[in-house]
């Protein structure tokens, strides 16, 4: 099926990374494919690295910058390109049992990927295996195939009161 972690608020890559964490103790390979990062001080990262999490992948498809959506530099455009393809490669392969398409909602909607290619091949492989998109303003189409959609809303938030982001916690 197709999931959708969306909104404002906190946690869409956590909820995602929590799927992942359950799937791991029935034996589910997961892959994630982290768009617009490029960190290896993202606690998933260093999960990642040090095998915590078995059958557990994840490929940052991005850079450590930020991106201007209004205007993107070639560069951005690129990787998403590249991160895109070799997500479906992943999708097509059948060699993990959940795929992460972290950000790929801010992707799209920011029009870095053509929505409609990206809704098209969904629609036509979210049959296959668990695919889960994260980010902020998913786009009409995707929210239209999926079979499940969370829209995170912020009530509260510690960043408004001059907290930075922690280690460990939000990222």
């Amino acid at each position: 099926m197709l999931q959708v972690y969306t909104g404002t608020g906190k946690g869409k890559t956590t909820a995602a990374l929590g799927v992942a964490l359950r799937g791991a103790g029935y034996g589910l390979k997961t892959m994630m494919f982290s768009f617009l990062k490029d960190d290896p001080y993202y606690g998933e990262f260093k999960v990642y690295a040090a095998g915590f999490l078995p059958g557990f992948v994840l490929k940052q498809v991005g850079r450590d910058v930020f991106v201007d959506f209004k205007n993107p530099d070639p560069v951005d455009l690129k990787m998403c390109r590249k991160g895109w393809d070799e997500a479906k490669k992943a999708i097509l392969s059948r060699k993990a049992d959940i795929i992460i398409l972290d950000e790929l909602n801010i992707v799209l909607s920011a029009r870095l990927l053509p929505v409609k290619e990206a809704a098209e091949f969904l629609t036509k492989h979210k049959n296959d295996l668990e695919i889960i998109l994260t980010g902020r303003n998913a786009p009409a189409g995707i929210i239209k195939i999926a079979e499940l959609v969370t829209d995170m809303q912020e009530v509260k938030h510690y960043f408004h009161k001059g907290v930075m982001s922690r280690n460990g916690i939000d990222h």
